[in-house]
Protein backbone atom coordinates (compact mmCIF):
# COMPACT_ATOMS: atom_id res chain seq x y z
CA UNK A 1 0.00 0.00 0.00
CA UNK A 2 2.79 1.99 1.07
CA UNK A 3 4.50 1.89 -2.47
CA UNK A 4 1.41 2.59 -4.41
CA UNK A 5 0.67 5.76 -2.30
CA UNK A 6 4.39 6.86 -3.22
CA UNK A 7 3.09 6.80 -6.82
CA UNK A 8 0.52 8.51 -6.06
CA UNK A 9 2.50 11.35 -4.23
CA UNK A 10 4.99 11.36 -7.52
CA UNK A 11 1.91 11.57 -9.89
CA UNK A 12 0.45 14.93 -8.10
CA UNK A 13 3.82 16.35 -8.65
CA UNK A 14 3.59 15.81 -12.06
CA UNK A 15 0.33 16.99 -12.47
CA UNK A 16 1.03 20.30 -10.50
CA UNK A 17 3.97 20.77 -12.84
CA UNK A 18 1.31 20.32 -15.94
CA UNK A 19 -0.42 22.84 -14.24
CA UNK A 20 2.42 25.32 -14.47
CA UNK A 21 2.81 24.55 -18.55
CA UNK A 22 1.32 27.63 -20.60
CA UNK A 23 0.58 24.49 -23.14
CA UNK A 24 -1.78 23.05 -21.37
CA UNK A 25 -3.94 25.93 -20.63
CA UNK A 26 -4.25 26.01 -24.68
CA UNK A 27 -5.94 23.17 -24.24
CA UNK A 28 -9.59 23.27 -22.02
CA UNK A 29 -10.02 19.28 -22.38
CA UNK A 30 -6.55 18.00 -21.33
CA UNK A 31 -6.64 21.25 -18.49
CA UNK A 32 -10.22 19.66 -17.17
CA UNK A 33 -9.18 16.20 -16.73
CA UNK A 34 -5.86 17.11 -14.99
CA UNK A 35 -7.79 19.26 -12.35
CA UNK A 36 -10.28 16.60 -12.25
CA UNK A 37 -7.61 14.00 -11.44
CA UNK A 38 -5.70 16.34 -9.13
CA UNK A 39 -8.64 17.29 -7.01
CA UNK A 40 -9.30 13.36 -6.84
CA UNK A 41 -5.53 12.55 -5.92
CA UNK A 42 -5.08 15.93 -3.12
CA UNK A 43 -6.70 14.22 -0.72
CA UNK A 44 -5.17 10.87 -0.83
CA UNK A 45 -1.90 12.23 -0.87
CA UNK A 46 -2.73 14.58 2.10
CA UNK A 47 -3.38 11.77 4.31
CA UNK A 48 -0.58 10.13 3.28
CA UNK A 49 1.73 13.03 3.89
CA UNK A 50 0.12 13.28 7.46
CA UNK A 51 0.91 9.36 7.90
CA UNK A 52 4.59 9.55 7.07
CA UNK A 53 4.27 12.18 9.65
CA UNK A 54 2.98 10.56 12.55
CA UNK A 55 5.77 8.01 11.42
CA UNK A 56 8.19 10.28 12.25
CA UNK A 57 6.80 11.71 15.33
CA UNK A 58 6.58 7.64 16.44
CA UNK A 59 10.54 7.56 15.51
CA UNK A 60 11.30 10.19 17.38
CA UNK A 61 9.18 9.57 20.72
CA UNK A 62 10.71 6.09 20.48
CA UNK A 63 14.45 7.78 20.60
CA UNK A 64 13.23 9.84 23.90
CA UNK A 65 11.60 7.42 25.81
CA UNK A 66 15.87 6.18 26.07
CA UNK A 67 16.33 9.38 28.17
CA UNK A 68 15.09 9.40 31.47
CA UNK A 69 14.28 12.92 32.15
CA UNK A 70 12.17 12.96 28.78
CA UNK A 71 10.43 9.13 29.20
CA UNK A 72 7.84 10.24 30.65
CA UNK A 73 6.45 12.80 27.86
CA UNK A 74 7.83 10.29 25.37
CA UNK A 75 5.34 7.92 26.09
CA UNK A 76 2.09 10.17 25.88
CA UNK A 77 3.64 11.28 22.68
CA UNK A 78 4.00 7.15 21.51
CA UNK A 79 0.55 6.80 22.41
CA UNK A 80 -0.74 9.83 20.51
CA UNK A 81 1.84 8.66 17.50
CA UNK A 82 0.61 5.09 17.24
CA UNK A 83 -3.16 6.36 17.73
CA UNK A 84 -2.79 8.67 14.51
CA UNK A 85 -1.19 5.97 12.37
CA UNK A 86 -3.93 3.49 12.98
CA UNK A 87 -6.39 6.34 12.27
CA UNK A 88 -4.65 7.23 9.50
CA UNK A 89 -4.04 3.90 7.82
CA UNK A 90 -8.22 3.04 7.84
CA UNK A 91 -8.62 6.63 6.41
CA UNK A 92 -5.85 5.28 3.53
CA UNK A 93 -7.50 2.07 3.05
CA UNK A 94 -10.72 3.81 2.47
CA UNK A 95 -9.16 6.62 0.49
CA UNK A 96 -7.57 3.58 -1.83
CA UNK A 97 -11.31 1.79 -2.37
CA UNK A 98 -11.41 0.94 -6.29
CA UNK A 99 -13.53 3.91 -7.10
CA UNK A 100 -17.09 3.28 -9.06
CA UNK A 101 -16.44 3.99 -12.40
CA UNK A 102 -20.10 6.40 -12.59
CA UNK A 103 -19.64 8.32 -9.77
CA UNK A 104 -18.50 11.56 -11.62
CA UNK A 105 -21.45 11.59 -13.77
CA UNK A 106 -24.61 13.50 -14.11
CA UNK A 107 -27.63 11.19 -13.47
CA UNK A 108 -31.26 10.52 -15.22
CA UNK A 109 -33.78 10.06 -12.01
CA UNK A 110 -36.53 8.51 -12.65
CA UNK A 111 -39.57 8.71 -10.64
CA UNK A 112 -43.26 6.23 -10.41
CA UNK A 113 -46.18 5.88 -8.75
CA UNK A 114 -46.55 2.68 -7.67
CA UNK A 115 -49.68 0.48 -5.59
CA UNK A 116 -51.82 2.97 -4.01
CA UNK A 117 -53.63 5.45 -6.96
CA UNK A 118 -53.63 9.14 -6.26
CA UNK A 119 -52.05 8.65 -2.83
CA UNK A 120 -48.87 7.48 -4.32
CA UNK A 121 -48.93 10.00 -7.40
CA UNK A 122 -48.70 12.68 -5.03
CA UNK A 123 -45.57 10.50 -2.60
CA UNK A 124 -43.82 10.43 -5.95
CA UNK A 125 -44.76 14.37 -6.44
CA UNK A 126 -43.04 14.62 -2.75
CA UNK A 127 -40.53 12.54 -3.81
CA UNK A 128 -39.72 14.45 -6.88
CA UNK A 129 -39.74 17.94 -4.63
CA UNK A 130 -37.44 16.53 -2.69
CA UNK A 131 -34.52 15.75 -4.97
CA UNK A 132 -35.03 19.08 -6.62
CA UNK A 133 -34.74 20.58 -3.02
CA UNK A 134 -31.53 18.78 -2.52
CA UNK A 135 -30.19 19.37 -6.01
CA UNK A 136 -30.52 23.01 -4.87
CA UNK A 137 -28.66 22.90 -1.67
CA UNK A 138 -25.91 20.96 -3.61
CA UNK A 139 -25.90 23.75 -6.35
CA UNK A 140 -26.74 21.09 -9.05
CA UNK A 141 -28.60 21.49 -12.16
CA UNK A 142 -32.28 19.93 -12.52
CA UNK A 143 -34.21 19.90 -15.97
CA UNK A 144 -37.35 18.10 -16.02
CA UNK A 145 -37.46 15.63 -19.23
CA UNK A 146 -40.55 14.19 -19.09
CA UNK A 147 -43.60 14.50 -16.51
CA UNK A 148 -47.00 12.70 -16.51
CA UNK A 149 -49.08 14.25 -13.85
CA UNK A 150 -52.40 13.53 -12.37
CA UNK A 151 -55.48 15.93 -12.35
CA UNK A 152 -54.58 16.64 -8.47
CA UNK A 153 -51.24 17.99 -8.80
CA UNK A 154 -49.32 13.66 -8.20
CA UNK A 155 -46.93 12.67 -10.48
CA UNK A 156 -47.56 9.03 -12.46
CA UNK A 157 -44.31 9.07 -13.87
CA UNK A 158 -41.38 11.60 -14.59
CA UNK A 159 -37.82 11.60 -16.05
CA UNK A 160 -35.05 13.96 -14.57
CA UNK A 161 -31.61 14.81 -15.68
CA UNK A 162 -29.49 16.34 -12.61
CA UNK A 163 -25.99 17.66 -13.59
CA UNK A 164 -23.35 18.85 -11.17
CA UNK A 165 -20.11 17.82 -9.12
CA UNK A 166 -20.25 13.98 -7.95
CA UNK A 167 -24.46 13.62 -8.70
CA UNK A 168 -24.12 9.99 -9.05
CA UNK A 169 -21.96 9.69 -6.23
CA UNK A 170 -24.16 11.36 -4.11
CA UNK A 171 -27.73 9.69 -5.43
CA UNK A 172 -26.94 6.01 -6.83
CA UNK A 173 -28.04 4.61 -3.47
CA UNK A 174 -31.81 6.39 -3.98
CA UNK A 175 -32.77 3.36 -6.35
CA UNK A 176 -35.38 1.15 -5.14
CA UNK A 177 -38.91 1.49 -3.77
CA UNK A 178 -39.42 3.93 -1.08
CA UNK A 179 -43.00 3.45 1.24
CA UNK A 180 -45.09 6.36 2.63
CA UNK A 181 -47.76 5.85 5.69
CA UNK A 182 -49.85 8.52 6.47
CA UNK A 183 -53.55 10.03 6.59
CA UNK A 184 -54.16 10.91 2.77
CA UNK A 185 -56.10 13.91 2.45
CA UNK A 186 -58.69 12.36 0.26
CA UNK A 187 -59.41 10.63 3.52
CA UNK A 188 -62.14 11.12 5.56
CA UNK A 189 -62.12 8.14 8.05
CA UNK A 190 -58.21 8.89 9.24
CA UNK A 191 -56.67 5.84 8.39
CA UNK A 192 -53.21 5.60 7.89
CA UNK A 193 -52.39 4.22 3.99
CA UNK A 194 -49.86 2.62 2.69
CA UNK A 195 -48.61 3.17 -0.74
CA UNK A 196 -44.84 3.48 -3.13
CA UNK A 197 -43.44 5.13 -5.05
CA UNK A 198 -40.25 3.88 -7.56
CA UNK A 199 -36.83 5.46 -7.77
CA UNK A 200 -34.69 4.81 -10.70
CA UNK A 201 -31.16 6.82 -10.34
CA UNK A 202 -29.27 6.02 -13.34
CA UNK A 203 -25.38 7.32 -14.44
CA UNK A 204 -25.95 9.75 -17.57
CA UNK A 205 -24.86 7.97 -20.55
CA UNK A 206 -22.32 9.42 -23.56
CA UNK A 207 -22.58 8.90 -26.79
CA UNK A 208 -19.05 6.84 -26.65
CA UNK A 209 -20.54 4.81 -24.07
CA UNK A 210 -23.46 3.59 -25.91
CA UNK A 211 -23.64 2.63 -30.28
CA UNK A 212 -27.27 3.56 -31.44
CA UNK A 213 -28.19 2.16 -34.66
CA UNK A 214 -30.24 5.17 -36.38
CA UNK A 215 -32.22 2.03 -38.17
CA UNK A 216 -33.09 0.89 -34.50
CA UNK A 217 -35.48 3.84 -34.18
CA UNK A 218 -38.76 4.62 -34.20
CA UNK A 219 -39.47 8.50 -33.77
CA UNK A 220 -42.55 10.13 -33.43
CA UNK A 221 -44.03 13.45 -32.52
CA UNK A 222 -47.02 14.93 -30.83
CA UNK A 223 -48.67 17.96 -29.39
CA UNK A 224 -47.32 18.57 -25.67
CA UNK A 225 -50.26 18.44 -23.12
CA UNK A 226 -50.31 18.86 -19.36
CA UNK A 227 -52.60 17.54 -16.54
CA UNK A 228 -56.29 17.98 -17.67
CA UNK A 229 -55.58 18.13 -21.23
CA UNK A 230 -54.19 21.77 -20.71
CA UNK A 231 -51.81 22.32 -23.60
CA UNK A 232 -47.81 23.02 -23.37
CA UNK A 233 -48.19 24.42 -26.36
CA UNK A 234 -49.87 24.24 -29.79
CA UNK A 235 -47.17 22.67 -32.02
CA UNK A 236 -45.96 19.17 -32.48
CA UNK A 237 -42.84 19.67 -30.50
CA UNK A 238 -42.75 16.42 -28.19
CA UNK A 239 -41.24 13.72 -29.43
CA UNK A 240 -41.48 9.71 -28.57
CA UNK A 241 -38.74 7.50 -29.47
CA UNK A 242 -38.58 3.87 -29.04
CA UNK A 243 -35.86 1.83 -29.15
CA UNK A 244 -37.01 -1.27 -31.44
CA UNK A 245 -34.49 -4.27 -30.38
CA UNK A 246 -35.51 -3.23 -26.70
CA UNK A 247 -38.56 -2.14 -27.25
CA UNK A 248 -37.56 1.01 -24.47
CA UNK A 249 -40.17 3.76 -25.30
CA UNK A 250 -38.51 7.83 -24.11
CA UNK A 251 -40.90 10.46 -24.11
CA UNK A 252 -39.42 14.33 -23.57
CA UNK A 253 -42.18 17.18 -23.85
CA UNK A 254 -40.57 19.68 -21.58
CA UNK A 255 -38.96 22.30 -24.14
CA UNK A 256 -40.71 23.99 -26.76
CA UNK A 257 -38.47 23.41 -29.36
CA UNK A 258 -38.51 19.85 -31.25
CA UNK A 259 -34.86 19.52 -31.70
CA UNK A 260 -34.06 19.74 -27.81
CA UNK A 261 -36.82 17.71 -26.81
CA UNK A 262 -35.29 14.80 -29.34
CA UNK A 263 -31.96 15.87 -27.50
CA UNK A 264 -32.83 15.42 -24.08
CA UNK A 265 -34.94 11.97 -24.48
CA UNK A 266 -31.97 10.39 -26.70
CA UNK A 267 -29.91 10.90 -23.30
CA UNK A 268 -32.43 9.08 -21.17
CA UNK A 269 -32.43 6.49 -23.72
CA UNK A 270 -28.73 6.08 -23.89
CA UNK A 271 -29.01 6.19 -20.29
CA UNK A 272 -31.46 3.78 -19.79
CA UNK A 273 -29.53 1.00 -22.42
CA UNK A 274 -26.33 1.76 -20.70
CA UNK A 275 -28.04 0.74 -17.60
CA UNK A 276 -29.29 -2.39 -18.93
CA UNK A 277 -25.72 -3.62 -20.21
CA UNK A 278 -24.54 -2.60 -16.68
CA UNK A 279 -27.32 -4.92 -14.89
CA UNK A 280 -25.96 -7.53 -17.30
CA UNK A 281 -22.76 -7.14 -16.17
CA UNK A 282 -23.80 -6.96 -12.60
CA UNK A 283 -25.82 -10.15 -12.61
CA UNK A 284 -22.75 -12.37 -14.27
CA UNK A 285 -20.67 -11.26 -11.59
CA UNK A 286 -23.28 -10.86 -8.67
CA UNK A 287 -21.23 -12.91 -6.17
CA UNK A 288 -17.92 -10.50 -5.97
CA UNK A 289 -21.45 -7.69 -5.76
CA UNK A 290 -22.97 -9.35 -2.30
CA UNK A 291 -21.21 -7.08 -0.07
CA UNK A 292 -22.57 -3.56 -1.28
CA UNK A 293 -25.23 -1.82 0.13
CA UNK A 294 -28.50 -2.70 -1.74
CA UNK A 295 -28.84 -4.06 -4.79
CA UNK A 296 -29.91 -0.91 -6.43
CA UNK A 297 -32.88 -3.21 -7.75
CA UNK A 298 -35.69 -0.96 -8.07
CA UNK A 299 -37.79 -4.02 -6.48
CA UNK A 300 -36.29 -3.47 -3.33
CA UNK A 301 -37.85 -1.59 -0.59
CA UNK A 302 -35.14 0.83 0.99
CA UNK A 303 -36.92 3.25 2.97
CA UNK A 304 -39.92 4.14 4.62
CA UNK A 305 -41.63 7.49 5.16
CA UNK A 306 -44.00 7.51 8.37
CA UNK A 307 -45.92 10.54 8.70
CA UNK A 308 -47.71 9.88 11.84
CA UNK A 309 -44.51 9.05 13.34
CA UNK A 310 -42.40 11.59 11.49
CA UNK A 311 -39.87 9.57 11.28
CA UNK A 312 -37.92 8.65 7.95
CA UNK A 313 -36.32 4.67 8.42
CA UNK A 314 -33.67 3.22 5.79
CA UNK A 315 -33.66 -0.46 5.92
CA UNK A 316 -30.77 -1.48 4.50
CA UNK A 317 -28.68 -0.12 7.07
CA UNK A 318 -31.07 0.04 9.81
CA UNK A 319 -31.29 3.85 10.09
CA UNK A 320 -33.74 5.91 11.33
CA UNK A 321 -34.21 10.18 11.49
CA UNK A 322 -37.00 11.59 13.18
CA UNK A 323 -37.22 15.12 10.80
CA UNK A 324 -39.49 14.21 8.19
CA UNK A 325 -40.37 17.52 7.05
CA UNK A 326 -36.52 18.18 6.80
CA UNK A 327 -35.49 15.26 5.23
CA UNK A 328 -38.53 16.27 2.80
CA UNK A 329 -37.26 19.74 2.44
CA UNK A 330 -34.06 18.26 0.84
CA UNK A 331 -32.08 17.61 4.39
CA UNK A 332 -30.83 14.03 2.82
CA UNK A 333 -26.99 14.73 3.83
CA UNK A 334 -27.17 12.42 6.72
CA UNK A 335 -29.14 9.87 5.14
CA UNK A 336 -26.29 9.73 1.98
CA UNK A 337 -23.19 9.94 3.58
CA UNK A 338 -24.50 6.96 6.37
CA UNK A 339 -25.20 5.07 3.10
CA UNK A 340 -21.81 5.96 1.24
CA UNK A 341 -20.07 4.78 4.88
CA UNK A 342 -21.77 1.91 5.18
CA UNK A 343 -21.04 0.79 1.72
CA UNK A 344 -17.29 1.71 2.31
CA UNK A 345 -17.02 -0.14 5.25
CA UNK A 346 -18.81 -3.69 3.59
CA UNK A 347 -15.91 -3.16 1.15
CA UNK A 348 -13.45 -3.08 3.59
CA UNK A 349 -14.58 -6.10 5.34
CA UNK A 350 -14.94 -7.73 2.03
CA UNK A 351 -11.28 -7.84 1.77
CA UNK A 352 -10.73 -5.65 -1.24
CA UNK A 353 -7.30 -4.90 -1.51
CA UNK A 354 -6.56 -0.90 -2.54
Amino acid sequence: MLDQLQALALRREDLEAQLADPAVYGDGSRLKAVNRELKELTPVVEAYEAYRQAERNREEAEKLLHDPEFRDLAQEELAAAKGELERLEGELRRLLLPRDPNDGRNVILELRSGVGGEESALFAASLLRMYTMYAQRQGWKLDIVHMNETELGGVKECSVLIEGEGVYSRLKFESGVHRVQRVPETESGGRIHTSAATVAVLPEAEEVDVEIDPKDLQIDTYRASGAGGQHVNKTESAIRITHLPTGLVVECQDERSQYKNKDKAMKVLRSRLYELERERQAAATAEERRGQVGSGDRSERIRTYNFPQGRVTDHRIGLTLYKIDAILDGDLDEIIDALVTADQAEKLKGGEEP
